[in-house]
């Protein structure tokens, strides 16, 4: 059977929110999503500029460290699915609400206590262990944050714009990148020696704030009606993974295909960009100061993506950010070795602004209309969540070594034509059709 991009089970949707209560959801579900995704971003930028420096032994090559500290960035990745797996029961057995809740918790004392780490020179070994242990944690959360979200306002919105208010949960992503990088660009204005000393853990204590403010907002938004309703009913799936898997596993394998360009790319431009930064030698704080203004012209790039899958659907939006994906690759890399700060800008607009906003903007409608209420959190965290670890989780990994062996950037652009491949052919098996 085919799998249609219009939302599953329209017929059951409830009556959906209007007015000022369907923009608190909204809204709280935006700032949610940049909260959380501000502690996740924020290991991946560090890790380019100064965990090699902080949590390995002094005199260890760049490269090597760098190879090190994104292994560990993989690893957060491999947790991601059973966190999705775990919070995804809760969110579909016990209420959306409080699985985000939790996520929340857990995100924000893993990345306090990244702050609170002790360097490889004072406890060894121990260092990068607890650093690893801690990114876990960060993968646990992650893993079970993005379905929650998706759903609390893909399961509210007015039929006809999902695609336009689920954006704006999309564009809190983004957010969370802005805010990542924009902390580690101020932190970077520091002396060298104090940042390495103690500047760069400033954002991650930052996180005791973040979890504060993040918690409150959650607590202000209702569950959404259409699990009040599945619930009220008695109809919660007992195993809704278990379900999901025997009832709908050409769906995960398609949300998984769908998910892979814009995750892997999406890492290879932002936190591996800094690492290809120092081999082609130009100043990192050049590339954030670009990738900081990218961020800040994606965010309406974004609810303006998913305004047009509303009118055009979802499928020509996803196809052309996944095959000018594959285009721009090339010229990224090309012009962030230039140095020149506007040619930068011009690489990360192309690929950040563009591409990954039209793949971005139009997944949770896309994802949503692949599973039914009882077992759509279940659904969504698999397939986000699998890909993630074969995608974003790996990809710094792989461009980085691919650098170490070739010494050339073009292995890498060949690597993401075949993830932008594989996105671009599992896209064209959907049948087209607007969002409900």
């Amino acid at each position: 059977m085919e799998v249609s991009d219009t939302l599953s089970g329209a017929a059951e949707r409830p009556v959906s929110l209007q007015g000022r209560a369907l923009r608190r959801v909204v809204v709280s579900c935006a700032l949610g999503n940049a909260l959380e995704w501000y502690d996740f971003f924020l290991y991946g930028t560090a890790a380019a500029l100064v965990f090699g420096q902080v949590f390995f032994p002094k005199g260890t090559e760049p490269l090597v460290a760098a190879l090190g500290v994104f292994a560990g960035f993989a690893v957060g990745f491999l947790a991601r699915p059973f966190g999705g797996i775990l919070f995804s029961h809760i969110g579909d057995r016990y209420g959306r609400r409080v699985a985000l809740i939790w996520t929340l918790a857990l995100m924000g004392g893993a990345t306090f206590l990244m702050g609170l780490l002790p360097s490889y020179g004072q406890i060894g070994v121990l260092a990068p262990a607890l650093l690893v242990a801690l990114r876990v944690v960060q993968g646990l959360a992650a893993g079970g944050e993005w379905g929650g979200s998706v759903l609390m306002i893909t399961e509210s919105a007015p039929a006809g714009k999902v695609g336009y208010f689920s954006a704006y949960g999309q564009a809190g992503l983004s957010l969370g990148f802005l805010l990542s990088a924009a902390a580690v660009w101020l932190v970077r204005q520091l002396p060298d020696a104090a940042f390495l000393e103690w500047g760069w853990r400033l954002p991650f204590l930052a996180s005791v704030v973040i979890f504060g403010l993040g918690t409150y907002i959650r607590r202000t938004v209702p569950e959404t009606q259409a699990f009040r309703e599945l619930a009220a009913q008695g109809r919660q799936s007992k195993a809704p993974v278990l379900q999901v898997l025997r009832e709908h596993p050409r769906a995960v394998l398609k949300a998984m295909g769908l998910r892979v360009a814009e995750n892997g790319s999406s890492y290879v431009f932002v936190a591996f960009s800094l690492t290809y930064a120092k081999f082609a030698g130009v100043p990192a704080g050049l590339v954030l100061g670009a990738m900081i203004v990218s961020f800040v012209v994606q965010l309406p790039v974004i609810v303006w993506m998913g305004r047009l899958s509303d009118r055009i659907g979802t499928r020509p939006v996803y196809l052309f950010g996944a095959v000018t994906m594959v285009a721009f690759a090339y010229p990224f890399f090309h012009l962030i070795g230039t140095g020149n700060p506007a040619l930068m800008m011009l690489a990360f607009f192309l690929t950040n602004t563009i591409s990954y906003a039209a793949m971005v903007a139009t997944q949770p409608t896309l994802f949503s209309s692949f599973f039914g209420t009882s077992t759509r959190y279940s659904g969504l965290a698999l397939g986000h969540e699998i890909a993630a670890i074969f995608s974003g989780g790996l990809s710094p990994l792989i461009a980085t070594s691919l650098l170490a062996v070739w010494h050339s950037y073009w292995p890498i652009v060949i690597y993401l034509a075949v993830l932008g491949l594989i996105t671009t052919l599992t896209a064209l098996t959907i049948e087209p059709r607007k969002s409900a």
